[in-house]
């Protein structure tokens, strides 16, 4: 294998997330993002390190014989979906077995544990409740654009307007914004997209959120502060002006933008939608990186949260909220980590005893977690970096009538050396990227009997899952659970016991 050599082969496998193992006849082997197994493909290896080849995906020349045909005319272009032509159960198959492997490889050393395989999602199509679409163009100077990037592309933007993993709402509302875009320039109106190499222009992104058991939608335009201008103007204010005519400049602007947004947000209040719609905001955002986030938000219309239920609780929701975005889905992943846990507590108290455990719920976003176990705890103590979001966990245990809630705004790093209980059980859902090293170390300090750690990238998990083994933790019981369908991702629950 050489670099710049052309290959073909067949896929063999496909390890977590997307990295699919392409075998030639000649027995060589390369690993190709977003191949699907069964299929043969055409690929040029860009990659040989330490006599590991990869390779980028060329063509498709035989389809795989699992592939029946996708539902959505936007796969492969698109890069959202991977497993969108396979048979559902075909890709909880491949799910399975890629966390099943990667658990196998470092759990090895312990003498036995229960993989419960993996759990289906209860809806596989229209389950997202969160949306983040792109503003951009889907050929270099080419029209307007709105959706999501073309699979590959850092710049690229496919207009999705037949999307299936979400619902008819979602596309209404798609078109909606996209086409009124359109239409403001072409009457004259400068309403450009943010060039990111160039940091220029005016619309960002789209962030849309429907709550799937209420029906309850907020939708956010994400916009840098540049504002809209005529097209026929070529700066907004000239140089050579004097200050008044400058300050008429900046007031035409002003009015300008106020005009754009009232159109944007009428359009959107006359959409017949099967959910409706509680608040529409205006987000500022002048960030280099390419990340939805605000520097101020303004509220066009109603107000800036919504409200979703699970499990008989209720959420309040704002623009970002953290949330898993398959509330379905999340009622399964919930239940069972509930049910792990309820499990333990039962076996380790008399049933006709109050209960008498102190659960630590780090990296509890909006306390989601922490308000499910807290009928079974004495107290549960919610731990999260991100404010907002431990704002709203305090209003949501309030909403729900739960009083043995704490929860706590900073780093878990930091946080819990200030924390004067001492947990019995601890609850671990951190992000992507798994848990600080230094935090791990601090958290196995505790010595508790239960950890159960919740992870969205199994390869972070089992990263972790090495450490807690050294340390004298074995996993009891572990299940994946499939909260993405069609995607490469996949939840993951562990169960771990300190051994005497």
């Amino acid at each position: 294998m050489k670099k710049g050599l052309i290959i073909e082969g067949f896929v063999q496998r496909i390890d977590f997330p997307n990295k699919g193992v392409v075998e030639t006849q000649d027995g060589d082997v390369c690993i190709v993002k977003n191949a699907l197994p069964g299929q043969k493909v055409r690929c040029s290896v860009n990659k040989v390190r330490k006599g590991k080849a990869e390779g980028r995906l060329l063509d498709i020349l035989e389809p795989s014989p699992l592939e029946i045909g996708s539902p959505c005319p936007h796969f492969g272009e698109c890069g959202g979906c991977l497993y969108l032509s396979f048979p559902y159960e075909e890709q909880l198959k491949i799910k399975e077995m890629q966390v099943e492997k990667l658990l196998d490889q470092v759990l090895c050393r312990q003498e036995n544990y229960d993989f419960e395989g993996i759990k289906a999602s209860p809806i596989c199509y229209g389950y997202r409740n969160k949306m983040e679409f792109s503003f951009g163009d889907e050929i270099k100077d080419g029209p307007l654009s709105l959706g999501m990037h073309k699979r590959g592309s850092f710049y690229d933007v496919v207009y999705v307007k037949d999307c299936q993993i979400v619902d008819e709402d979602y596309r209404k509302i798609l078109s909606c914004v996209r086409d009124y875009f359109h239409e403001l320039r072409e009457e004259g109106v400068d309403v450009s997209f943010y060039h990111r190499l160039r940091h220029v222009g005016y619309l960002r992104h789209l962030l849309v959120r429907k709550a799937s058991m209420t029906g309850e939608i907020l939708i956010a335009l994400v916009t840098t502060t540049q504002r809209p201008m005529r097209l026929d103007e070529n700066e907004s204010v000239k140089p050579d002006v004097n200050i008044d005519e400058q300050a008429d400049g900046k007031m035409e602007e002003e009015s300008l933008e106020t005009r754009v947004l009232d159109g944007f947000k009428r359009r959107l209040l006359e959409l017949p939608l099967d959910g409706q719609i509680t608040g529409i905001l205006h987000t500022k955002n002048d960030s280099l990186a390419d990340v939805v986030q605000s520097d101020d938000t303004e509220i066009l219309y109603g107000k800036d949260y919504f409200y979703e239920e699970l499990l008989g609780l209720k959420f309040k929701i704002s623009q970002f909220s953290f949330f898993q975005t398959n509330s379905r889905g999340a009622e399964v992943l919930y239940q069972t980590a509930r049910e792990y846990i309820s499990d333990y507590i039962k076996t380790s108290q008399n049933e006709n005893t109050q209960p008498d455990k102190v659960v630590f719920d780090l990296y509890s976003g909006t306390g989601t977690i922490a308000q499910l176990m807290a009928p079974v705890a004495k107290k549960v103590i919610g731990v999260e970096i991100v404010e907002e979001a431990v704002e709203a966990a305090k209003k949501n245990a309030e909403l729900n009538g739960l009083h043995n809630c704490e929860f706590i705004a900073g780093d878990v790093l930091k946080v819990i050396d200030e924390i004067e209980e001492r947990p019995d059980i601890i609850i671990l859902d951190p992000p992507r990227d798994g848990i600080h090293p230094k935090a791990l170390d601090k958290i196995i300090r505790y010595g508790v009997e239960q950890i159960l750690y919740i992870s969205c990238k199994p390869t972070s998990l089992v990263r972790d899952l090495e450490v807690f083994l050294e340390r004298g933790y074995g996993v009891e019981r572990a299940v994946a659970v499939d909260q993405f369908p069609w995607t490469g991702n996949v939840e993951t629950i562990c169960l771990l016991s300190r051994k005497p």
